[in-house]
């Protein structure tokens, strides 16, 4: 009944958190006390919820039990679907107010807006380095630490190894990068305006 009235009882002590059910103040609570009782068995992983550990646990089966009725596509997370789904009808909702870039997830539009604002959000702990996008910073870390992760990449060339495979056609690829441009003759997808 509480869905219906709005009726929110439970109340955080320590912020302004409201909810209808105690189950969730207990889980709202491991917020901030930080306490994740749900761990995988198979690496270090430690969540809040049971629902985050069986999203998890996909990471290592490889079960996709999201599937788009429309193509072969399948996916783990609900999320990633719903995403999918707007290739199928070029919805686009979130646009930019400056310039006529549209994407069908708001985190493209955030990611989009720093090209106009010039924010940087992403800096190097160790050096003055900043970014707007975390994977710079990423590759920029290897400049501190030394990893070389693209030598696997490079030996493929010598190797002729195609880990990726696309599931929709016979295509195989040697990166994964590639195997993401080649979706795109799939889906119709044209993420570059």
């Amino acid at each position: 009944m509480r869905t219906h009235s709005g009726e929110k009882p439970f109340v955080c002590k320590l912020c302004k958190y409201k909810c209808s059910r105690n189950s969730h103040l207990v889980t709202h609570m491991r917020t901030h006390t930080g306490v994740k009782p749900f761990a995988c068995k198979l690496c270090k992983y430690k969540c809040t919820v049971n629902s985050s550990l069986v999203r998890h646990m996909r990471t290592h089966s490889g079960e996709k039990p999201f599937v788009c009725k429309l193509c072969k596509y399948k996916c783990s997370e609900s999320g990633s679907l719903v995403s999918h789904m707007k290739t199928h009808t070029c919805d686009k909702p979130f646009a930019c107010k400056l310039c006529k870039y549209k994407c069908t997830v708001n985190s493209s539009l955030v990611r989009h807006m720093r090209t106009h604002s010039g924010e940087k959000p992403f800096v190097c702990k160790l050096c003055k380095y900043k970014c707007s996008e975390s994977g710079s910073l990423v590759n920029h870390m290897r400049t501190h630490t030394g990893e070389k992760p693209f030598v696997l990449k490079h030996m493929r060339t010598h190797t002729g190894e195609k880990p990726f495979a696309c599931k929709l056609c016979k295509y195989k690829c040697s990166r994964s990068g590639s195997l993401v441009k080649h979706m795109r003759t799939h889906t119709g997808e044209k993420p570059f305006v």
